[in-house]
């Protein structure tokens, strides 16, 4: 993957238009830890099968792990976390690293459960670790990179989203296949203790260049009212951040309910569905993530709306594909089905986060960001995975093994909520987006 054009720091990356070798090397390393970030979030969705039959869970059991007990305690953390992050004094770097450190550990200490509750605890502790990063990373990225390029430095760093879901997909089934599913995650879990210190070594606070450099008075922190009513004051980002929630809701569910629709429906091991989920999950979705901040960034320039064109229109035209795939009995004809829905549904990251942070001022960012985070992962993940386990478990008397197809049926369709709102989100850019 790394082998890509796309994330090559040649013309027109992100990468060359940053305005020093800190910035290039600030970037890639945000990108490997926000990799280990979904890494370790994400490899419960390969391992759900196995984990359900050795610790003797239910669906919705499942969906709880794989959601709520991660979710809830990232999206109420979140917020208070970035708006620390937006202190001018706060080192953003040394609490990236932290939260790297304690979502790490978490992740190895679920491979030691023995039960629903310590499994459960366990993730919790990997929700509450893994809050601490993106509003940070957000806020870094922004500071660091002109508006210009914000899309796609922002696209780029979210591709450890597909990245690291791919080699979730990857490395949990085939380690699980030779050594059980505890393995995997000590194993996923363990590399993460090593990277925080990288972080502290390699990376730098750009605020304190910045403080060093001036004699100006750093900006006062905005209250929260005043930032919350600034942040919610633009329809713009309400707009987005219901159409990212429910994209989220969405992708999160599909992600863990779709393996097990292969396994169970198509009959795949867990090393099969895996390596070729991979390629719908990780490579389409990293090709859609570059692509959508690339589109972001080229079409904005001539008009603000088309940032978020690709998104809006994408969606609603990749629908009925999506549906198509959950009907046909090939696997194989499934999964060629589902690679153009996983491009154009993973484009929305880069423009959608770059929206948001030029909709406000700077000491508001990462609280945006988070709030971002808080919808998409209390209603996306906090919900998703749980709500289609719950269907999938209400439709198993009628449907069986068929059941999880039938939720996916659903899903399908609802792609086109987040189109419609992301739809009615560009109309504001124009008149909303700020200019630095």
């Amino acid at each position: 993957m790394n082998e890509k054009p796309a994330l090559a720091a040649g013309p027109g990356s992100p990468l060359a238009d940053s305005s020093s070798a800190q910035t290039r090397t600030m970037l890639w390393i945000l990108l490997i830890v926000y990799i280990f970030n979904f890494l370790d979030r994400q490899i419960v969705n390969i391992l759900a099968e196995p984990i359900k039959t050795s610790l003797r869970l239910s669906d919705t059991q499942l969906g709880l792990l794989a959601g709520p007990a991660f979710a809830v305690f990232y999206a109420l953390l979140g917020i208070p976390i970035a708006r620390h992050a937006d202190k001018e004094g706060t080192n953003r770097v040394r609490l990236i690293a932290i939260a790297l450190a304690v979502w790490s550990a978490m992740t190895a200490v679920c491979g030691l459960a023995q039960n629903f509750i310590q499994l459960l605890f366990a993730r919790i502790g990997v929700g509450v670790g893994e809050a601490g990063c993106t509003p940070a990373a957000h806020s870094l990225i922004t500071d660091s990179v002109p508006a210009e390029k914000r899309s796609s430095a922002i696209a780029f760093y979210g591709l450890g989203v597909p990245v690291g879901s791919l080699l979730g997909l990857i490395l949990g089934g085939v380690v699980n296949d030779l050594y059980g599913w505890r393995i995997a995650l000590m194993l996923v879990g363990a590399p993460g203790l090593l990277l925080a210190l990288i972080v502290l070594i390699f990376m730098r606070e750009p605020r304190h260049h910045r403080i060093a450099q001036t004699v100006k008075a750093a900006p006062a922190q905005l209250p929260v009212g005043a930032a919350l009513r600034e942040i919610f004051s633009s329809r713009a980002f309400v707009f987005i951040l219901i159409a990212a929630s429910a994209t989220a809701f969405l992708s999160y569910g599909k992600a863990l309910w779709t393996i097990s629709f292969f396994i169970r429906s198509h009959g795949l091991s867990t090393t099969e569905a895996g390596l070729s989920m991979a390629v719908v999950l990780g490579l389409a979705a990293a090709l859609g993530t570059w692509l959508g901040g690339k589109a972001a960034d080229v079409f904005g320039r001539r008009d603000k709306r088309h940032i978020l064109t690709l998104p809006a229109y994408g969606m609603a035209i990749v629908a009925p594909l999506l549906f198509l795939g959950y009907v046909m009995e090939d696997w194989r004809v499934a999964m060629a089905l589902l690679i153009i829905p996983s491009i154009i549904n993973a484009a929305y990251y880069g423009p959608a986060y770059a929206c948001v942070q030029g909709l406000v001022r700077p000491q508001a960012r990462a609280v945006a960001a988070s709030i971002m985070l808080f919808g998409q992962n209390l209603i996306g993940l906090g919900f998703g995975p749980f709500l289609f386990g719950v269907f999938s478990d209400a439709l198993a008397p009628t449907y069986g093994e068929e059941s999880v197809r039938y939720v996916l049926y659903g899903a399908a369709w609802l792609g086109l909520i987040p189109a419609f709102f992301f739809w009615r989100a560009s109309l504001r850019l124009a008149s909303e987006l700020k200019s630095g």
